[in-house]
């Protein structure tokens, strides 16, 4: 696909809305609405790379209330004519169709390729991918069972909602501050999940999340992993203007990137 003159591909991710707290939860959500309509004339595409809810699970007729602003200022975006693309991540695999009526999203599970001017993009939230973490790699496809989401909703949302939850506070705070450190090349599993990519195809930009980190890696003379870090801590994104990837805090936070050229 070929980017309009003037036009940009933007990609966030892990945005945690309901974390920690309902107020905390809609301050970070009114930066990220008043981002999204910072780039409204600019933008040809805008990339969604997981995370976006703490939690989410789509009843029949329910949904979670709230993120009205999110939501709507992403319905404005596509009204727009602005392409928009939305991963799952980890916190919200249990996206079904929800987004896709609403906004004409389509909604990805797994990692996808995409090329734009000429650039192959491989584009997904990171979770499970590369070495070890098998305790997770085997909760994940337990999750995306769909007899175990089926199970899932007939408890009640009461219940079900306050379960989850809990296991989502849980799993931030067994990670911690760990995210916020870069393990080195040799230990940064996205990295080596990239590397192996790389000795199938040729791909210019590796694009995750997932990580928390905001990293821009030089992998070789032609290839780049790019993680997106978040927007609880660095607020940080990444923008291709149709030759270069840039990755960014909307914050001022740019010397807080990981950089490896």
């Amino acid at each position: 696909m070929q980017i309009p003159p003037g036009k940009k591909i933007f990609f966030l991710s892990d945005f945690h809305l309901g974390a920690p707290n309902a107020a905390a939860s809609l301050e970070r959500e009114k930066k990220i609405a008043q981002f999204l309509e910072g780039i409204r004339h600019e933008a040809f595409a805008v990339f969604i790379v997981g995370d976006v809810f703490d939690f989410w699970y789509e009843y029949k007729r329910v949904v979670p209330k709230g993120y009205v602003r999110l939501l709507g200022k992403l319905a404005e975006l596509s009204d727009a004519g602005i392409h928009l693309h939305f991963f799952v991540g980890n916190h919200d695999m249990w996206m079904k169709d929800y987004l896709a009526a609403e906004l004409g999203t389509p909604v990805y599970y797994e990692p996808r390729e995409f090329t734009f001017n000429g650039k192959e993009f491989h584009i997904g939230h990171g979770d499970g991918l590369g070495p070890g973490d098998h305790g997770y790699k085997a909760l994940k496809k337990l999750f995306r069972n769909p007899v175990a989401q089926w199970a899932f909703g007939i408890v009640p949302t009461r219940v079900g909602i306050g379960v989850a939850d809990y296991f989502s506070r849980k799993s931030r705070a067994a990670t911690g501050t760990s995210e916020e450190v870069f393990l080195g090349a040799d230990k940064e599993w996205l990295i080596i999940y990239c590397r192996d990519v790389l000795r199938e195809k040729k791909i210019d930009y590796f694009v995750f999340g997932h990580r928390h980190l905001p990293i821009d890696f030089r992998l070789s003379d032609e290839s780049r992993y790019i993680n997106l870090g978040d927007w609880i801590t660095f607020f940080t994104y990444a923008v291709f203007d149709g030759t270069d990837m840039a990755l960014l805090s909307y914050t001022g936070q740019d010397h807080k990137i990981i950089r490896h050229a």
